[in-house]
């Protein structure tokens, strides 16, 4: 009965420290948790290759103490890579002392070796010292970005239309980054009668807007649906203003259609026009309401241009980073993007959107994002 007691009590305490390394290990991977894990680990690698390269300096050369001192930069705080360090010192001297002098041999400790590993040293302390300012540790860096740019995906994804309504986004930032400073917001209001769609481009480019286009396509998404279609630019305007950013304008176009009816307001802060494509006619025309840029004044007006999409009627938003170039003027920037969308009137605008940005602006160094809306027949 005693030897059943302390063997329950001996498993007892095991599945304690499992259940206990297990939450230590879980809360670090996560960034919750303290290093002691890795410190602990890469402390037992420093003696290891130290032991190493007394045994067999041609074959574990000194210089391997840069390992456990890059791990320890990616890994650990800067208070624990301290300790790290001073260990791979001490590993160092012991080394030197051993193996003697550098002069009377090859794969000795050498200046070389000490100025190499203090350097490793030095960068990845200061890689410690940005982790842990910013607050976001390595192993949750990556992850993070990656869940804040499915996030901007979902959220910039249109909703599902009516058989006879097809509409398609194509969005590529600039440099070939993963961020933009375009994005859309859309969502289907009034019972599902009414589509809203708002296409933004923050001023800059690349990961410099990305950063307050998160934070403005977040915003926006709050605000459409949630007030009158004609509120929602001033709305938008006030919402810049407040964040007093210096460099903190964008251009903004809005647009409400009716499901039913075809019948669309386009509202319109600073942004380029809209196109439309006449089935019956097969020309493309501009349509723009008129409104300053958002960001700028407070008490702007917006005041909406008024259409409809007849069965067979394409409608297609962009920013300025398709028809925008140097040494061309936005006009014929325009009539370039109109040329090769006359190319899928004839077999439909079924995946065009994409295309489209590969033929007019795929070297651009400016975020593009287009938009397509189109009317089944």
């Amino acid at each position: 009965m005693g030897t059943e007691s302390f063997s329950a009590r001996t498993r007892k305490s095991a599945h304690r420290a499992r259940i206990a390394l297990r939450k230590s290990g879980v809360d670090y991977f996560r960034g919750d948790g303290s290093d002691w894990i890795a410190l602990a680990g890469l402390l037992l690698t420093v003696p290891a290759i130290a032991a190493g390269t007394i045994a067999s300096p041609v074959w574990c050369a000194p210089s391997l103490l840069v390992l456990p001192i890059v791990a320890g930069g990616l890994l650990l705080r800067p208070a624990s890579l301290l300790g790290l360090y001073a260990a791979a010192a001490g590993a160092l001297i012991v080394e030197s002392i051993v193996l003697g002098p550098y002069t009377q041999g090859a794969a000795r400790v050498t200046p070389g070796t000490v100025l190499t590993v203090a350097a490793c040293g030095f960068f990845g302390l200061i890689i410690a010292q940005f982790r842990a300012r910013v607050g976001v540790p390595w192993r949750r860096g990556g992850t993070m970005l990656f869940d804040l740019r499915e996030r901007i995906r979902v959220q910039s994804a249109l909703p599902r239309l009516p058989k006879n309504w097809h509409s398609e986004m194509a969005l590529r930032p600039a440099g070939g980054q993963s961020f933009s400073g375009d994005f859309v917001v859309a969502a289907r209001t009034n019972g599902g009668r009414t589509l809203e769609v708002v296409l933004t481009d923050v001023s800059g480019k690349g990961m410099d807007a990305a950063s307050r286009a998160l934070l403005l396509s977040g915003a926006f998404g709050g605000l459409l649906g949630s007030l009158p279609p004609h509120g929602f630019l001033p709305a938008a305007n006030g919402y810049l203003l407040r964040q007093d950013w210096d460099e903190g304008f964008a251009t903004s176009i809005h647009l409400v259609l009716d499901l039913d009816s075809g019948d669309y307001e386009l509202l319109s802060a600073g942004h380029l026009p809209a196109l439309q494509l006449h089935a019956g006619s097969g020309r493309w025309e501009e349509k723009s309401g008129e409104g300053p840029l958002l960001g700028v004044y407070d008490g702007a007006r917006f005041d909406a241009c008024k259409g409809s999409l007849a069965p067979g009627d394409v409608l297609m938003l962009f920013t300025d980073g398709l028809v925008e170039a140097s040494g061309r003027d936005i006009a014929e920037g325009i009539d370039c993007l109109t040329g090769e969308a006359d190319r899928y009137v004839a077999p439909g605008f079924q995946g065009a959107a994409w295309h489209l940005i590969e033929a007019v602006a795929k070297d651009v160094n400016d975020d593009r994002a287009l938009l397509l809306i189109c009317h089944g027949t």
